[in-house]
């Protein structure tokens, strides 16, 4: 019989322009507090975290703008698609953050949103300073050197 993949350990949403946008420096894993009609609409795999950041304030660190879809069957008591939501971090994480985006240009980004293989929610930050245009180009065409030397490895064996 075949093995079948773990239902609790899947991805439910991937910041893929992150890594464009971003020179990620660091990454760390934090925990979220939901409802449980968004837990229900993650695993259905209905979100999005491609325009949402982490903030600190008032000593908690945050995820503000991440869309998680209304769960239809909860009726009324579902829960705000778009509402910031507390993220789980130690008191020495959390100094870190702070001390890190402190620091000029760096902010606090979404790469992965996941169940690990307890089936909680995850959600993996980074550290990351924003590029300038041209070390988007640059970025870019290493990846189309790499393609490209892959194709002619390829031909050529």
């Amino acid at each position: 019989m075949a093995q079948k993949s773990d239902p609790n350990s899947k991805l439910i949403a991937e910041n893929r322009q992150a890594r464009y946008h971003y020179a990620v420096e660091d990454t760390l894993e934090a925990g979220i507090v939901l409802t449980g009609s968004e837990v229900k609409s993650l695993r259905t795999g209905q979100s999005n975290i491609a325009e949402s950041y982490a903030s600190v304030e008032n000593g908690e660190l945050w995820l503000i703008n991440s869309y998680i879809a209304a769960y239809k069957e909860a009726g009324v008591f579902g829960h705000e698609e778009r509402r910031h939501r507390k993220l789980l971090v130690s008191k020495r994480e959390l100094s870190r953050l702070w001390q890190a985006i402190g620091r000029e240009g760096m902010t606090i980004v979404p790469l992965k949103m996941y169940f690990n293989d307890k089936g909680r929610v995850k959600l993996l930050l980074g550290i990351a300073k924003g590029k300038k245009m041209a070390d988007k180009r640059e970025t870019e065409a290493k990846r189309d050197w790499n393609r490209q030397k892959q194709r002619l490895l390829k031909q050529h064996s």
